[in-house]
């Protein structure tokens, strides 16, 4: 099998290239870095950025499945940022696809898709996209999955995986920030504490894309699909930050807010923001108060029927245990955001 995957330096770009060189597969990482890493494995590296519609044809060419993992996350930022890239890139890659006649293309997608500012419990993949964003990284993520999972057709076969909070190690993003928050006294518990969440380790989110792209074959029901991807047990939200924390020898989240007032300060904050053209992110935002302070939990019966996926693999302790493993290695360690 030759695979294109996109974003092969990120967190789970990564491992999933690791499985697919571990299965002995041909891989090509399309990428904007310098990844020796990744070069060691025996992969071919083609630079390029996915804005660049020429560029992302000619790493589509002599593929047979193409793993769209590449994007832009975040809670802020332009409008022309987060639609260049997860939009308008993603619609370079279908093109790229059927110029090259790949036949199959598994997108990386996200939950909050589907997110419209109020609780998700137990949702299943029929909840409808809002018409209404908190921010432009779930908007520019929906239009890039329609528009995925409308390509779809006997030539090219698609679909949309939703993982939801990807962890594990290596990651330098979702729990070195919770942590460097914590260090510096900014945590504040959202909400009661009772909301439950969704999350999904890392090696099982990778696992599934390779399940996703085997079961795209004529007549499969994954065939324009999307699919809710996560550990298929919901969690405490805070008392799995706790043990997060505990892990790094931090205490636990003593203060807390609610989340009408998180939610009031994350407008007030979005506008100072806006107003005031600061850079970087607000430390609060709408999205990100509904995000804490509400449950969020999804039905993955459809993953596990059509696609195989099994997320017991590797459960939450083996999971918690592989990650407290990689911080004992001071490569893995967990390190503040850049």
């Amino acid at each position: 099998m030759n695979a294109l995957v996109t974003g092969p330096g990120g967190f789970l770009g990564r491992y999933i290239v690791e499985q697919l060189v571990a299965r002995g597969d041909r891989v090509r990482g399309f990428c904007r870095g310098v990844y020796p890493e990744l070069e060691s494995l025996g992969i071919e590296l083609v630079q390029g950025d996915l804005q660049d519609p020429e560029a992302v044809k000619v790493a589509c060419d002599g593929i047979d499945v193409v793993y769209h993992v590449a994007g832009v996350a975040g809670i802020w930022g332009p409008w022309e940022h987060y639609h260049g890239i997860n939009t308008l890139g993603t619609q370079h890659v279908i093109d790229g696809c059927r110029q090259h006649r790949v036949p199959r293309l598994v997108y990386t997608s996200s939950p909050s898709v589907t997110f419209d500012g109020r609780p998700q419990e137990d949702v299943d993949e029929r909840a409808p996209y809002p018409t209404r964003w908190l921010c432009h990284y779930p908007h520019t993520k929906a239009l890039a999955e329609q528009a995925v999972l409308a390509a779809n057709s006997s030539d090219l076969m698609t679909c949309s995986l939703r993982p939801h909070l990807i962890w594990g190690p290596r990651d330098r993003h979702l729990v070195p920030r919770l942590l460097d928050r914590a260090r510096h006294g900014q945590l504040r518990r959202v909400g009661d504490g009772t909301n439950r969440i969704d999350m999904v380790y890392v090696e099982n989110a990778a696992r599934v894309h390779l399940q996703a792209a085997d079961a795209l074959v004529p007549g499969s029901p994954a065939c324009g699909r999307a699919y809710f991807i996560s550990q298929g047990q919901p969690v405490n939200c805070w008392q799995w930050i706790d043990e997060l924390l505990a892990l790094a020898g931090l205490l636990p989240v003593s203060r807390s807010i609610s989340t009408r007032a998180a939610w009031v300060v994350g407008a007030v904050l979005e506008g100072a923001h806006a107003a005031l053209r600061r850079p970087g992110e607000p430390r609060m935002t709408r999205f990100l108060a509904a995000q804490l302070g509400h449950s969020h939990f999804f039905d993955i019966r459809r993953a596990r029927a059509d696609l195989g996926y099994r997320p017991e693999e590797i459960d939450k302790a083996e999971g918690m245990r592989r990650l407290a493993a990689s911080w004992r290695d001071p490569q893995l360690q967990p390190q503040q955001p850049t």
